[in-house]
């Protein structure tokens, strides 16, 4: 698998795709509405892409960036086959990846200094601290985080964080965070947690991590979110991610598509079942009018972006 997360034009994002699956979608582009593909690293690294623009009948064109304004680069290539080449080994960061291409940099001419934030320290405390709440919490691109950041102190009155205060602030503590995970060393919780879900989907019972807002959302919307012959469902809101990234354990809401208790309860032992096999601790009492609580968890999810 590669490291990478694409997006499409169109709005898919593929994480850890197979080299196979990602020349597949290489050479797809090129018809309206499906004409590009935009690459990053995973975890994501601020101003780190290669992305490449294709309309059918036309030469490839790929960029790549390397961090600063200066390492921004662009070349024309005449098929699939050599961006697929060139796209692959920056994803598996070979030495030579860029050897073959004939790049020019491109100049964006200077850059405006980005005014620091004027906040009182309780302010700029709250700010932090919901950021980095999301941030632990191991769900959020950078451009989410980025989002949040503008809008979290937005009254009515004022709108003290500029679209470009709020991607400096994300990305200094995006950074710390991945600094602080190249230390982790093996398998974590979360991994567990999302290897216990894939499994579970994979049995036909429709298993979402972070799934919507709340558990009025994720009730509603649930039923629509896997496969339509699904035996039930199990999931966790974003609210339920906030309280595991606290240390709180995660709450796990779980159910049989018919309604029926039994079912139900059925699903639950299967939940639990599951995610015992993968390595984690599970309080539940076999009652399906009870939630599953994935307790003690040491919640260090790594950042995808």
């Amino acid at each position: 698998m590669l490291e990478i997360t694409v997006e499409t034009e169109h709005g898919e994002r593929h994480s850890r795709v197979a080299a196979e699956e990602f020349a597949g979608l290489v050479r797809r582009i090129g018809p309206e509405g499906d004409r590009f593909l935009v690459v990053q690293r995973i975890p994501d690294l601020p101003d780190v892409f290669i992305q490449v623009w294709h309309d059918a009948g036309a030469d490839y064109t790929l960029e790549y960036r390397d961090g600063a304004p200066d390492r921004h680069f662009r070349a024309t290539l005449d098929g699939p086959e050599a961006v697929i080449a060139a796209m692959t080994g920056w994803a598996r960061l070979s030495e030579d990846w860029n050897a073959g291409p004939d790049w020019e940099r491109l100049d964006f001419g200077p850059v405006a200094p980005v005014p620091a934030l004027e906040l009182g320290d309780e302010e700029r405390g709250l700010l932090e601290a919901r950021v980095r709440e999301v941030i632990l919490g191991g769900y959020a691109t950078r451009a989410e985080l980025a989002e949040l950041a503008e809008d979290y102190l937005v009254t009515a009155a004022a709108r003290p964080v500029s679209p470009e205060q709020a991607r400096r602030l994300v990305d200094r503590m995006w950074l710390e965070r991945v600094e602080e995970q190249a230390g982790w060393v093996g398998e974590t919780d979360p991994d567990r947690l999302s290897r216990a879900f894939t499994a579970l989907d994979a049995a036909g019972i429709t298993a979402r991590e972070h799934f919507t807002c709340c558990r009025s959302c994720g009730q509603s919307e649930i039923g629509g979110a896997g496969s339509p012959d699904a035996r039930g469902f199990v999931y966790f809101h974003s609210q339920c991610t906030d309280a595991a990234a606290s240390g709180h354990g995660l709450t796990l809401l779980y159910g049989g598509f018919d309604g029926s208790p039994e079912t139900t309860a059925a699903v639950g032992r299967e939940a639990v079942a599951a995610l015992k096999e993968c390595g984690l601790t599970v309080e539940w009492d076999g009652d399906p009018g009870q939630a599953i609580t994935v307790a003690p968890l040491d919640w260090r999810r790594r950042l995808v972006g």
